[in-house]
């Protein structure tokens, strides 16, 4: 096991700090790491793409999962691989996807580690259909506090507080996940322009069971008649039969693709509202008004951004703030307010994405709940935007929503307890499981978890 002490940030790289980092290879080296941690406690991380200060541990320690990535057992007949933590979504699909099974939920990045996942609770498109990644975990192995290692089933309140739990219950060491069978690696896809936040809005609602993955790109720049136009796309796997004649052969072939840097697309980045604007309308126009059953491999589908190295930059030099909340239906307007507010400010929002949810995670701490999601990615040198960010979160609570604790990064723990009501059992739980707070991050911290 290697150490080293090193600056840290989440993927929006806003607020770096340093902690001593230890990269264990086995499962003993993890728990002499725990053993090993000093004053300020500990936290896991694995590939960084929290987007706040979730995986971070100021003065410190960390515990790199990545070297702990081998995929243990895969089980065709029940539809389960079992793998350790420090797996990668990318690396089950590279392994997998040939084998004609794909993971149940993955979020709009494939490169986050599967213990990631789970202390997120990450979500996807089809979280209306098969809810977050965690009520896909058939069980997970757990290093607590006191050394042990205990197995965790669902339905359990170790589970209920580990999943979303944001690493505070202790370090994952491996999970047997359920998967989805599929036939190829295309996606069968309708798109369609929506000209407004209401229709963008109907558009999701009507897709069904027969396209389950859903989402839409907003456009926050667009005002009046315009405000919330929209691209909706909505699919499902692609059945071989749907395939032409010559890519029947090669079906289950794992392709991602790859772009230039996003320096080299768009250098400076989109620090203000005439560049994002620009995109915005390139990308809206360039959209079919209406276009169905368009085959497109899962990388394309799914991970978009993924094929553009560092486009974490896009925002700009300074990094970003990623906001992301959920409101439950009734609340439309909450949702409509919020939105005309970014469009009045010129907010140059990217990667602006609005999402169906349906019953909520399993997890104390999980963020999805039934309603919509809207998720949008600002230049964290935006002026005022933490006044802002602030007004957001106070609507966002008003109306019994929540912010996403995987992106945030500057939250007010005023807040927290009205947004996620189940925060005393889970903050009861951690007392009773690690009375010295072993584990720690300047999440835990900030927001008193």
């Amino acid at each position: 096991m290697s150490v080293d002490t090193v600056s840290l940030s989440g993927w929006g790289r806003t607020a770096p700090t340093t902690a001593l980092r230890f990269r264990p290879r086995t499962y003993e080296d993890a728990a002499a790491a725990v053993r090993g941690r000093g004053p300020r406690g500990v936290v896991a991380r694995g590939l960084g793409r929290a987007h706040g200060d979730a995986a971070q541990n100021a003065g410190g320690s960390v515990i790199d999962m990545t070297a702990l990535d081998r995929i243990r057992a895969f089980d065709a007949r029940a539809g389960t691989v079992v793998c350790d933590a420090g797996v990668s979504l990318h690396r089950l699909m590279e392994t997998l996807l040939p084998l004609g099974w794909f993971v149940p939920v993955t979020p709009a990045t494939r490169h986050v580690t599967v213990g990631g996942a789970i202390g997120s609770d990450v979500h996807g498109r089809n979280h209306r259909t098969a809810g977050s990644f965690t009520r896909h975990v058939r069980s997970l192995e757990l290093l607590t506090a006191d050394g042990e290692v205990r197995t965790v089933p669902p339905g359990t309140d170790l589970f209920a507080a580990t999943a979303g739990g944001m690493g505070l219950t202790g370090v994952v060491l491996s999970a047997t996940l359920g998967l989805r069978p599929v036939t190829s690696a295309l996606m069968s896809v309708d798109t369609a322009r929506a000209a407004d936040l209401d229709e963008a809005l109907a558009r999701l609602t009507a897709c069904g069971d027969r396209t389950p993955y859903a989402a839409a790109w907003i456009d926050l720049l667009a005002r009046g008649r315009a405000t919330g136009r929209a691209v909706v796309t909505c699919g499902e796997h692609a059945p071989l039969d749907a395939l032409p004649a010559r890519a029947r052969r090669t079906a289950l072939a794992f392709r991602p693709g790859r772009l230039p840097t996003v320096s080299a697309l768009i250098p400076g980045g989109l620090a203000g509202p005439v560049q994002a604007a620009v995109l915005n309308e390139i990308r809206y126009r360039s959209a079919p008004v209406s276009r169905t059953g368009e085959l497109q491999g899962v990388s394309t589908f799914f991970h978009p951004l993924d094929a553009a190295p560092r486009w974490s930059r896009l925002p700009g030099r300074g990094g970003s703030v990623h906001y992301q909340f959920t409101v439950g239906h009734g609340h439309e307007g909450t949702l409509h307010r919020i939105v005309r507010q970014l469009t009045v400010r010129r907010c140059p929002a990217v990667h602006a994405v609005l999402k169906r949810f349906g019953e909520g995670g399993p997890g104390w701490l999980s963020f999805p709940a039934p309603g919509w999601t809207l998720s949008f990615v600002l230049p964290a040198g935006l002026p005022g935007l933490a006044r802002l960010l602030d007004r957001l979160d106070e609507e966002v609570a008003a109306a019994g929503g929540r912010v996403c604790l995987a992106k945030d990064a500057r939250l007010r723990p005023g807040l927290l307890a009205a947004m996620y009501p189940r925060l005393p059992e889970f903050r009861a739980l951690r007392e009773e499981l690690d009375p010295a707070g072993a584990f720690r991050s300047d999440l835990s911290r900030r927001l008193a978890l």
